[in-house]
C-alpha cells in the first residue's frame, strides 16, 4: 500500500511539474510574441500591403489630405515630451467654432488611417488634427523602441490637445482606432487636459491589453489562455519599462459622461468584441454603437453609408 501511495504521489508530482512547465513555456511564448508585436518596425512591415490602396478610405493608403481629398491643410510641429512631432491640421468650415477633432491611429498605423473619419468630420464642418506620436515616422522614437499601449503615448496626445487649445479650441473630440483607443483611455485617466474632451469616437478599441492577449492566445490554440496570459503579464512586469497590467482603460470609457461613438465587428480577429459589449452595457452616457460583422477596423468598409449615419448622429450630439 505504501509503495502504491508513493507511486501515486510521484505521478502527481510529475503531472504537477508538467503543468507548471506548460504554463511557464506557454507564457514565455506568449510574452515573446506580444513583445515582438509591440516592437517598432516588424509589425509595420507585416501590415504593409504589397500594393498601396488608391482609395484614401482604405487602410494602408498613404498621402497627405490634399492628395487624398483635395483638402487644404497645414503641417504643424507639436513639441512633445520626446521632441517635435508632425500633425496634419485640416481646418473645418464652422466659423469661430470652439470644437476640434483629434485623430489617433493604432499600433504601427499612420495618420492617413483617419481619413474615413476626416471625410465625415470635414463634411460636418469640424476642424481636424491627424497627429503622429512617438515611434511614428513623423515623430521621435521612444528610448526602448516599443509601443506602450497608451501608457506613454498619452503624453503626445496631451501635447496635441494643448496645441489645439492654443489655437482657440476649448472642446475636443478624440477619435481613436485600435490602440488609439488605449491612448485615449490613458489620456482620460492621467491628463489634466481631459476636462476639455467633449466626445469620443472609437473603432475596434484595444482597451484591455490582458484581454486581448488572452483572446489572441486562445485563437492560437493555447490551453487555458487566461492563465497563460497571467504568466506572460508577470514576465512583462519583471521586464519593464512599463507595467502593461495598467493597460486597461475600460473604466475610463465607461465613466466618460459625454457622447461616445463605438464601432466594432464580430469578426474581429485582433480585439475581442466582448470588450465593446461590456462597455456598452455598463455605460450610462449617450452611446452610438455600430455593430458589424467585419474584421479588425473593417466596419466602415462593410457598410460606409451606415457607418456615416451613426457617426453623424454622434456628431449631432456634440452641439
Amino acid at each position: 500500500m505504501k509503495k502504491r501511495t508513493r507511486i501515486i504521489l510521484a505521478c502527481g508530482f510529475v503531472s504537477l511539474g508538467l503543468v507548471i512547465a506548460y504554463f511557464l513555456f506557454a507564457g514565455l511564448v506568449m510574452h515573446r510574441g506580444a513583445s515582438d508585436t509591440l516592437r517598432v518596425g516588424p509589425l509595420a512591415e507585416q501590415l504593409m500591403p504589397e500594393t498601396r490602396p488608391v482609395d484614401p478610405r482604405e487602410l494602408g493608403y498613404r498621402g497627405d489630405p490634399r492628395e487624398a481629398f483635395g483638402l487644404p491643410f497645414e503641417t504643424v510641429s507639436i513639441d512633445g515630451e520626446l521632441g517635435p512631432a508632425k500633425t496634419w491640421y485640416v481646418p473645418g468650415g464652422r466659423a469661430e467654432s470652439d470644437l476640434v477633432a483629434i485623430y489617433i491611429h493604432g499600433v504601427a498605423g499612420g495618420r492617413e488611417d483617419g481619413y474615413r473619419h476626416l471625410e465625415l468630420l470635414h463634411g460636418a464642418g469640424i476642424s481636424t488634427a491627424l497627429i503622429s506620436y512617438r515611434n511614428d515616422e513623423a515623430a521621435p522614437a521612444s528610448p526602448d523602441g516599443h509601443y506602450a499601449f497608451g501608457l506613454t503615448e498619452w503624453r503626445d496626445l496631451e501635447s496635441a490637445v494643448i496645441a489645439m487649445r492654443a489655437r482657440g479650441y476649448e472642446r475636443v473630440v478624440l477619435v481613436g482606432d485600435s490602440m488609439g483607443g488605449a491612448i485615449v483611455g490613458q489620456f482620460l485617466r492621467r491628463s489634466v487636459q481631459a476636462e476639455h474632451v467633449a466626445g469620443i469616437a472609437l473603432d475596434a478599441p484595444a482597451l484591455d491589453f490582458r484581454a486581448i492577449l488572452a483572446f489572441i492566445g486562445g485563437r492560437a490554440g493555447a490551453v487555458f489562455p487566461h492563465l497563460v496570459t497571467e504568466v506572460a503579464m508577470a514576465m512583462f512586469r519583471l521586464e519593464g519599462p512599463v507595467d502593461l497590467s495598467q493597460a486597461d482603460v475600460r473604466a475610463e470609457i465607461v465613466g466618460f459622461d459625454g457622447p461616445l461613438f463605438i464601432a466594432h465587428g464580430t469578426g474581429d480577429t485582433v480585439v475581442p468584441v466582448s470588450i465593446t459589449d461590456r462597455i456598452v452595457i455598463r455605460r450610462q452616457g449617450m452611446t452610438f454603437l455600430l455593430r458589424s460583422s467585419g474584421d479588425h477596423l473593417l466596419s466602415y468598409i462593410e457598410d460606409p453609408e451606415r457607418y456615416a449615419r451613426v457617426f453623424d448622429g454622434f456628431l449631432g450630439a456634440l452641439d
